[in-house]
């Protein structure tokens, strides 16, 4: 490779990390238009890499933050009992949804649901408590549904 074709490819990263830094939609639009012209000297390969790296995480953030409402409305439904409502039913319906519709577009995530399934639990019993009020003791440690009733449509706690 020249000097002048390496420091050429060295501006072209600098200038695409500065975009990075400064206009995100700009950088991803160049990102992909490179990408799509086959232009993959020019690509900011570094925060391309973070990025991919980032939605992996934000996917897995994402199934255990529903998880942890799901678990939250079940324990409130079980444990409070005279306190039912719509919009905890509601929000059951509606996190069994998002916990379905992200395993069914990242069915490998199904791994990652059982590894994270005792925290989950952990966070969704300490946000009861707090929620509801009542004693720590009512709750049980080890979570009471199994992950297979949790995500069923049927299934609501007595």
């Amino acid at each position: 490779m020249t000097a002048e074709l390496r420091d050429a490819r060295l501006g072209a990263v600098a200038k695409a990390n500065s975009l990075y830094d400064h206009d995100f939609a700009a950088w991803v639009v160049q990102t992909v238009a490179q990408l799509r012209s086959g232009d993959y000297g020019a690509v900011d390969w570094e925060n391309l890499i973070e990025e991919i790296e980032e939605m992996g995480k934000r996917e897995r953030r994402a199934l255990k933050s529903n998880l942890v409402v799901l678990l939250l409305h079940l324990l409130k439904w079980q444990y409070q009992p005279e306190m039912r409502c719509g919009s905890w039913r509601g929000s059951i319906v509606e996190h069994r949804q998002r916990l379905r519709d992200g395993l069914r577009e990242s069915p490998s995530l199904q791994s990652y649901l059982q590894e994270v399934w005792a925290e989950a639990y952990r966070d969704g019993r300490e946000r009861a408590i707090a929620e509801t009020e009542l004693e720590a003791t009512r709750f049980p440690i080890e979570p009471p549904y199994t992950i297979e009733q949790a995500l069923d449509a049927d299934f609501l706690p007595v």
